[in-house]
Parts: structure tokens; C-alpha cells; sequence
């Protein structure tokens, strides 16, 4: 199942305001106004983006970018690297490092980063020299007091400023300070949401930290907010409404997403990278929250409105005032300017730089998510397959993006490939039917992460979970940077009985059949076609009034093939979806008309957008009742790619034919079906 994912509601903690917070409200809202106008019609607007690096496949995840004069410097979290980028030059300034963060300069050319996956603050000098600033390599933890004996918790957010490294202690929901080899805590308490001074502040997932004037501005991850830091650690909320939404408007009625990285240019502008957006507060008239690039994930260049990110994770300012983006899943540096000056990412480049199943399937050895890891398991669903019912144009329906692998009630469900966490919040829907963990390549879904049958934890520490007054466990997280091994486990099934494993990057998502291999498992059966449909350009359906048994058309004809796949092994009840579909023209003697027009492949998953057009009405598709896949031949739609076409019969003589469909499985097994029909004029 792959259901649309649902929108995490949040409500503050602390109801009701004393007259003395009421006063701080007012009196930082005049702050606000004082501030942002400033900012007012001072900058030129950012009007397009252009890809500044990584086209040539060099970044693993770059996380996030700071800047020094005219040089760039990415932090790159998979790959345990700092790069340096000079002009068009890319190379590797320092490495070593476990999932290193944000970066940030302070005055003297020194480089700090938070190092998640080591749970450290660490440094570089210019000679790319890294030391270990605060924390204790490896060890997580909460302690204030000496920078060596301190710990934190996969810090990820870091910023400097008036000779302080300020640290987004993101797991233990902390702002940190570190200054003459002390670390304190600002403020925050613990995972919640609620202002107030020092302890009584609290954050959820906090990531993204910048200096703000004489203030920290925090993007406050889990509670979906933008919040303000005083130096005496007083927090209030600048932005949001913790919606879990993406909305433009007034600061308190805004919605974000998920907030990660932020950033201030030098009128005191704010942007944020949110989900797969940026966003600006401030630069206008009055400050209210706007998005400047396209709303949905992808890749596109261009004019900024229309230009496409796949999950931003950090922000810096060039020299050049343009805005640098580390777009991470792109795996690229982009960059926000008022002109055209600049590199369009081409369709070739984009190509290049995703996963290609041939290297992705070789990259572990096979094995399926459970012990023992070479027994056949039962594939109950596959990529592109329909979830939900189509009855009119209204209908919530969406393209199931992975493998279901069937197992039992409890089963203990394991990794199958080696990874480390790079999601700042990896794991998601916590106690649902639809709780998953988000790998870099893979996802996993319907376990109860990191607990048993019965949802007690198994006590790895990896998986950190929050609890109630109660004692009730109420959510789970696991630190960017946590490292798992294939086989490891990741929790146990819950009722859906399967495991849904994801294959491909976010954004990226490819046929798992064809992008992983699982020991024994063969399919000898070609699908099963069960009718073909004619329908006009209107759907009125064309039937067959005459004895002649042809079907008669005389425009354009949508064809509509009811089919369905099976594994071997799988019950009968098990049907799958269809990996390839294509149709071709004969004449009545069987000599070709039209060479085979393959019209829709799912070797990746297709555009949301698209799916109306692979589905016909009475399609559906489900965790209980029946599945009917009802697949309209005609229309074009692979990957990104789709249109809706046509048998237009204007295109042939006059005469009698032979239409013949295809319906073709992962591992080439054919079926077709034969459909005679007459053209007239």
C-alpha cells in the first residue's frame, strides 16, 4: 500500500498566554516590523536558477554550503567529505568525517561542522586540517560543561557569530552555545513545542541555525516553524502554524513542511528550505512568508517560480549575493540570481546522474527482507500498480511505488542492504498500519520500527523513542547518521503482513524487479489478459453490433485492456500489475501494419500526474477487496514522460484489421490478444 501521506497535525502545549508573555508578543512583533523594514525593496529579486555543481556525479548528499570570499564549500553526508569549490573546480578540501552537517566560518577562516554521525563538533583550518572541537567521538548523549566531555545528540545545525558557535543539538531537541571551551545550553528541554525562556522553550527535531541581528533564527523541523532565539534564550515563534503544509501568507497563518535549513542575506531577509521548496520571509512591505521556487520535487532550471528541488537541506550566500542551495537528493549545488547568467542543467546531464538499475542491483549481494534471507517470499504487489478506485474524475487515487513482500504478523522484517540514515527525519507515521523508515536508496514500510510483536523496544539505541507522562511510547527516531547492516533488523510487521520496499532514491524510485535481485524467485507465466475495451474520444464504449464479430470505428478509439500478472508460487488470489503494454496494427491476413507501439513501462515510477492516463474508470486496487487493473493502451506514459493519445482511425484505409495487444512481465514473459475490427470513413 502507498496511500498519500498524511499531514502530522500539531498543537502547542502551552494554551493560554499571561499578560507578560502577551507583552513579549507585542513587543516582538514591533521587532519583526523594525527589522524586515530594512529590508524593504532594498535587494533585486531572485529570478531564476542555474546548477552550480555536481553535474559530473561528484556528490554523494551534499547537505549543506558556506562561503569564504569567492570560495564554496559543501558538506557532503554520504560521502564523509568537504569539498571546495573555486570557479568551476570541485575538489575535496577535508574528509574523514561520519555524516558531517552544516557548516559555518567564523571571522579567522576556520571551518566548524556538525558532525551527526559522530555526535561532534569538529573544525578545519585552512589547510584542511580537522580537529575535534567538542564531543566525545561516537558517543551520544546530553552533558554540558567542558567542550572535550560534552555530548550531544547528531547535532546538525551549527552557525557562529560574536565569537559563540551556536549548535542545533537536533536529537536532544537543544540549542547548545559553545564558547572558551565550555558548552551550555541556550535553551530547549526536550522534544515538544512550546516558547518560553531557557528550559521552559521546548523544539521538536530542531536543524537549520542562523544568526539573525543580535537573535537565532531556528528552523524548527518537527513542529514545522520558524522560531526566534533571544540572547537571554527566551523563543517565540516568528512563522508557522506547525500545519505540516505548504502556505504562503501572514507569518502566523504560514504553513511549512518540514523546515531544515535557514539562512539570512545582509538586508535581514529570511529564507528557508522547506520539503522540496525554498522559501522567503521578508522583502516586501509588509513580512509574510512566500515561495520562490515550484512546490513539487524534481530537478528544473530556469525561471525560479517554475524551477524544481528535491529535498534543499542547506543555504548559503555568494560573494555575488546569489542564493547557493544544496539540493540533495539532485545530489547538485544550484543557485538562485536576478539573471540568466549561469548553467541549465540539460536533459542528458539529469539522465546521468540517476541510479541505474544495473549498478543499483549490484551494489549488495541478494537477499530478501527477512531470515532466512534466500527463501522465496510471496510478491504481493508491485511498482505502478493502481491503490484506491477510480469511479469519476474525482477520486483519490495514487501509483503504488514499491515491492509488497508478503510475511507474517510479527515477523521480524531486516535491512537488505547497507546504509546510513541521511534523513534528518527518517523515520515517519509512527504507530500506523503505514510506519517506515527512509533510507538514502531504500524504504521500508509497515513495521514497527525497532520494537517487537508486542511494540516493546528491542533496545537498540539507534532508535530513540519519546514516551508520554504516561509511559506510553508515542514516537521513534533515528539519528541522521545511525549506520545499519543488511540483515540487521528493523522492527516487525505489523497487520498489513508485508514488508513494501522501496527501490531508488527519493524522487527516483525504480521497479524493484529490476533494480534489486531475490534469490529464487522466477515468474514462468505470461499475464493474463482478460478483455479488451474500445471507447470513443468521449468513452462511450464501442460495442460489436453485428454478427461479423468486428468492431467498428470511425475516429479516434481509446483502447482499454483488462490484465492483470501473477508470480510463481503466488496464490491465486495474488494479481499483480503489468510491467510493460504495448498494441499493434495487422491487416486481416496477419501481415504488419504498424510496428509494436510499446505505450506504457513501469521500470520507474510515472508521474503522479499520470495516472488517469494508465487507468481506466473501474480500476482498483487494495489491501482488501478485489484488484482490477483496466489499462488504457493507447496513452503514452514512462517515468516522467506521458500523453494521452489515440487509434485514430483517419491514420488507415478504410478496411478490415487485426488489433493485437500486448501485456508483457519483468521477466519477458508475453501474452497478446487479438481484436478484429473495421475502419470506416
Amino acid at each position: 500500500m502507498n496511500p498519500p501521506r498524511a499531514r502530522k497535525k500539531l498543537t502547542t502545549r502551552n494554551s493560554g498566554l499571561t499578560l507578560a508573555a502577551s507583552l513579549f508578543l507585542l513587543a516582538s512583533l514591533a521587532v519583526v516590523l523594525w527589522i524586515f523594514a530594512g529590508a524593504r525593496d532594498e535587494a533585486a529579486p531572485f529570478r531564476y536558477v542555474a546548477t552550480a555543481a555536481g553535474t559530473n556525479g561528484e556528490f554523494g548528499e551534499p547537505f549543506a554550503v558556506a562561503v569564504k570570499g569567492s570560495d564554496v564549500y559543501v558538506s557532503d553526508g554520504e560521502n564523509g567529505k568537504i569539498w571546495l569549490l573555486k570557479g568551476e573546480s570541485l575538489s575535496v578540501f577535508a574528509e574523514g568525517f561520519e555524516t558531517p552537517s552544516a557548516i559555518a566560518f567564523d571571522t579567522a577562516g576556520n571551518l566548524f561542522v556538525a558532525d551527526s554521525g559522530s555526535h561532534t563538533i569538529k573544525s578545519i583550518d585552512s589547510k584542511g586540517i580537522v580537529s575535534l572541537m567538542a564531543g566525545i567521538e561516537g558517543r551520544s548523549g546530553f552533558a554540558d560543561g567542558e567542550a572535550a566531555a560534552a555530548l550531544f545528540n547528531a547535532p546538525i545545525g551549527i552557525a557562529v557569530g560574536e565569537g559563540k558557535i551556536y549548535v542545533a543539538d537536533t536529537y536532544n531537541d537543544r540549542i547548545r552555545v559553545i564558547e572558551n571551551g565550555m558548552v551550555t545550553t541556550l535553551t530547549g528541554s526536550g522534544n515538544g513545542y512550546a516558547d518560553g525562556v531557557g528550559d521552559q522553550a521546548k523544539f521538536d527535531t530542531p536543524c537549520g541555525i542562523a544568526v539573525w541581528q543580535d537573535k537565532l533564527l531556528v528552523a524548527d523541523t518537527g513542529n514545522r516553524r520558524i522560531r526566534v532565539v533571544e540572547t537571554d534564550g527566551r523563543v517565540w515563534t516568528l512563522a508557522g502554524d506547525g500545519e505540516g503544509d505548504l502556505k504562503d501568507g501572514l507569518l502566523s497563518a504560514s504553513s511549512f513542511v518540514q523546515p531544515t535549513a535557514i539562512a539570512v542575506d545582509k538586508y535581514s531577509s529570511i529564507f528557508v528550505a522547506d520539503g522540496n521548496a525554498i522559501r522567503q520571509i521578508g522583502g516586501g512591505t509588509f513580512p509574510v512568508v512566500k515561495t520562490i521556487s515550484a512546490q513539487q520535487r524534481g530537478l528544473e532550471d530556469g525561471v525560479a517560480a517554475n524551477s524544481h528541488f528535491n529535498r534543499p537541506s542547506g543555504l548559503a550566500f555568494a560573494s555575488s549575493r546569489d542564493l547557493l542551495v544544496a539540493d540533495s537528493e539532485n545530489r547538485l549545488i544550484r543557485k538562485f540570481g536576478s539573471t540568466t547568467a549561469g548553467h541549465h542543467i540539460t536533459t542528458d546531464e539529469k539522465d546521468a546522474l540517476r541510479d541505474k538499475p544495473e549498478n543499483f542491483r549490484a551494489a549488495q549481494p541478494a537477499r530478501w527482507p527477512f531470515d532466512p534471507p534466500e527463501a522465496k517470499r510471496d510478491i504481493a504487489g508491485t511498482l505502478g500498480e493502481i491503490r484506491g478506485e477510480i469511479k469519476d474524475g474525482n477520486d483519490e487515487v495514487w501509483f503504488h511505488n514499491g515491492l509488497d513482500i508478503a510475511g507474517s504478523y510479527g515477523e521480524t522484517a531486516r535491512f537488505i542492504r547497507d546504509e546510513k540514515v541521511l534523513l534528518p527525519v527518517a523515520a515517519e507515521n509512527f504507530g500506523t498500519l503505514r510506519e517506515l523508515i527512509r533510507m538514502p536508496t531504500l524504504g521500508y514500510i509497515h513495521i514497527r520500527l525497532g520494537r517487537d510483536e508486542a511494540s516493546a523496544p528491542f533496545g537498540d539505541e539507534r532508535f530513540q523513542f519519546e514516551k508520554d507522562t504516561a509511559g506510553k511510547l508515542i514516537a521513534v527516531r533515528i539519528p541522521r547518521g545511525a549506520k545499519f547492516k543488511a540483515g540487521e533488523p528493523i522492527g516487525t510487521l505489523n497487520s498489513m503482513n508485508h514488508v513494501h520496499l522501496i527501490a531508488g532514491r527519493s524522487g527516483n524510485e525504480m521497479n524493484a524487479l529490476d533494480a534489486l535481485m531475490f534469490p529464487n524467485l522466477t515468474e514462468s507465466r505470461p499475464p493474463t489478459i482478460e478483455k479488451v475495451s474500445l471507447f470513443d474520444e468521449n468513452w462511450q464504449e464501442i460495442e460489436n453490433t453485428d454478427k461479423d464479430s468486428r468492431i467498428k470505428i470511425t475516429g479516434k478509439t481509446r483502447v482499454v485492456v483488462k490484465a492483470f500478472d501473477q508470480a510463481d508460487g503466488n496464490s491465486e488470489r495474488r494479481r499483480l500489475g503489468i510491467y510493460r503494454l504495448g498494441y499493434q496494427l495487422l491487416k486481416i491476413d496477419a501481415s504488419i501494419v504498424t510496428d509494436t507501439k510499446w505505450t506504457i513501462t513501469v521500470d520507474r515510477l510515472p508521474a503522479h500526474e499520470s495516472i488517469k492516463l494508465v487507468y481506466a474508470p473501474g480500476s482498483k486496487s487494495g489491501a482488501t477487496g478485489e484488484t482490477i487493473f483496466n489499462y488504457i493502451v493507447t496513452n503514452a506514459v514512462r517515468d516522467n514522460e506521458f500523453h494521452e493519445d489515440f487509434l485514430d482511425a483517419a491514420a488507415f484505409e478504410k478496411g478490415i484489421y487485426l488489433l493485437r495487444v500486448f501485456a508483457t512481465d519483468y521477466f519477458g514473459n508475453t501474452s497478446s490478444r487479438d481484436v478484429a475490427i473495421e475502419v470506416l470513413k
